[in-house]
Order: C-alpha cells, then structure tokens, then sequence
C-alpha cells in the first residue's frame, strides 16, 4: 500500500488518537504524530493532570473515546523520559 512519502518514516501509530501516561500526573491524549528519541509528538491534544483538572482521569478518558478529544494543545512534544506508557485510546 501506497503512502504519503513524507509519512514513510513514521511511527506505526502516526494518525492514531492515543493516550501517553507519564512517570507523573500528567497524562495526555492526542493525535500522534510520531514517536522518536526524544519523545511521544502529539497534534491537537488534551493533558489529565491529576489533582488539578476536574474529575477523574477514568471518566476523563471514556469521555474522550466517545466524544472525542478537545484540544488545548496543538503540538506538544512529551519527553522520552517522563513517557511510561503510549496506547491506542479505543481499545482495538
């Protein structure tokens, strides 16, 4: 299958709504872009911190996979040393 050339070089979850957990509070859901050394880049994404957003990241997260997400970043680059965990948002 055929793909857009400057696409070739992504990341298998590159256009893929997903959730990154962090060693911290933070966990955030977004289109991902790309996964490189440096870390997880997201597109139009949202960030959970916990102990500062309201509700609970459960409820946060099922939202989002009915829904959708609603932005607050559109580019935001999440460091390979606070990523603990990267996963697709709907469970397929």
């Amino acid at each position: 299958m055929r793909t857009f050339h400057e696409h070739e070089h992504k990341h298998d979850l590159h256009g893929i709504t997903v959730v990154v957990e962090t060693d911290g509070a933070e966990t955030w859901i977004g289109r991902c872009d790309d996964i490189v050394d440096a870390g997880v880049i997201l597109r139009d994404a949202d960030v959970f911190r916990a102990g500062e957003s309201e509700g609970d990241l459960a409820a946060w997260l099922e939202r989002a996979a009915q829904v959708g997400v609603w932005p607050h970043h559109r580019r935001v680059l999440v460091p390979a040393p606070r990523v603990a965990a990267v996963r697709r948002l709907a469970g397929d």
